[in-house]
């Protein structure tokens, strides 16, 4: 009995790992208006899209143009999947094994948030030191995204000292990266902690 319920969540397992690769190419193919309208892509709207729009009702994670709740419905199914994968391998799973999966989800939402502002303040460095035309409406897109949170680190740090633009980017960067190796290395501890496995 305890196999054929271990054999049940490694097929479910398997059907969740699936499913989180249609997720990923839906998401990744929404970035290209052009392929909207073929058919396969439609086939796979049909499958993927009831999940998504479930989670935009209930969330408003819109920053301007980005939609972020596609990185939650994906940290829901990689929990489900990382519990389903633990109750196959081992027949059970603890509180403390869910806990520690619910913190490396909502962990993997945050950290990929953090990589993708530092991304958008290196190309607003990068833009500053090279005297880039900053009013293309690319580098608008840029600067709506980034102004709020060096606005808001700098602001910490600095207080109401005036600092340059220049070094207000470099410490933002540095802020978020340290954030994100801290942030790391605590819930990999709390991960082993909680749960027992190697994250």
């Amino acid at each position: 009995m305890e196999g054929t319920v271990q054999l049940v969540f490694q097929i479910l397992a398997s059907f969740l790992s699936i499913y989180s690769l249609l997720v990923v190419v839906r998401i990744l193919l929404s970035w290209f208006p052009g392929t909207r309208h073929s058919m396969p892509v439609l086939i796979l709207s049909r499958i993927t899209d009831p999940y998504l729009d479930w989670w935009r009702r209930r969330l408003n994670l819109r920053i301007g143009f980005l939609d972020l709740s596609p990185l939650v419905a994906m940290a829901a199914l990689s929990a489900a999947n990382w519990i389903c994968t633990s109750f196959a391998r081992f027949g059970k799973v603890g509180p403390g094994t869910i806990l520690a999966i619910c913190l490396s989800a909502v962990w993997s939402i945050a950290s990929f948030v953090l990589g993708f502002f530092i991304i958008v303040l290196i190309l607003r460095l990068i833009a500053f030191i090279t005297s880039r035309n900053i009013y293309s409406p690319f580098w608008q897109v840029i600067d709506t995204i980034s102004r709020p949170l060096l606005f808001r680190i700098n602001r910490i740090i600095f207080g109401r000292k005036i600092v340059s633009y220049m070094t207000g980017i470099v410490v933002t960067i540095a802020v978020i990266g340290i954030i994100l190796l801290l942030g790391s290395y605590m819930v990999n501890r709390l991960f082993i902690m909680l749960s027992g496995l190697p994250l």
